[in-house]
């Protein structure tokens, strides 16, 4: 009866991704600490080309932007953590984990103090529950529907409050790079 409650209102397959707040916050985070590189490498004549720069924070983009692309997947039998065809998998490797596999969802401590959740397989592999998506209420909900193990105490990673406070300093610390860019542009030599 509590497993028909839950998924009532559940329809599958079901995707879910990377919280666009916290897509905006960490790119924009990577934005404002890399994008003045280039033009400091240039008005102090560093060792490095400003032309490197620009290539490894381009590269560094790509890896952010492949990071961000996973998704999970949630259908009846099973959830899947899976990314793109273009992301390597060398550097990416997904998850499937069938439903009836999930023995546990067991809790983990991070050196932050927060806390991580991974499934339990039957033969004892751990499988990280996936906690920086959009609508993760609704993850928990189906999780709880499709292995009968409560979720009520099972809660995001970072709130929300939290990337809005990041996001703000991030965009103070643009404010400070627009700065430093426009110091190290009208000193450079002109020849």
């Amino acid at each position: 009866m509590q497993r028909d409650r839950l998924q009532g209102d559940l329809t599958f397959p079901r995707t879910f991704r990377i919280s666009p707040l916290i897509r905006l916050t960490l790119g924009s985070l990577y934005l404002a600490l890399t994008l003045p590189l280039p033009f400091l490498a240039r008005a102090t004549e560093a060792p490095v080309p400003a032309s490197g720069l620009g290539l490894g924070i381009a590269m560094g983009a790509i890896a952010l932007y492949a990071a961000f692309s996973d998704r999970v997947t949630v259908t009846e039998e099973a959830i899947e953590v899976s990314y793109p065809a273009w992301v390597p998998r060398l550097f990416r490797k997904g998850w499937r984990l069938r439903w009836d596999e999930v023995a546990d969802l067991k809790a983990r401590t991070t050196g932050q103090g927060g806390l991580l959740y991974y499934f339990l397989s039957q033969s004892g592999q751990g499988y990280l529950l996936p906690m920086r998506v959009a609508g993760f209420a609704q993850l928990a909900r189906a999780v709880e529907a499709k292995t009968g193990i409560d979720t009520a105490d099972v809660k995001p990673l970072s709130q929300p409050w939290m990337y809005l406070i990041l996001l703000g300093l991030t965009v103070l610390l643009l404010l400070v790079d627009g700065w430093t860019i426009a110091t190290a542009i009208a000193s450079e030599p002109i020849l």
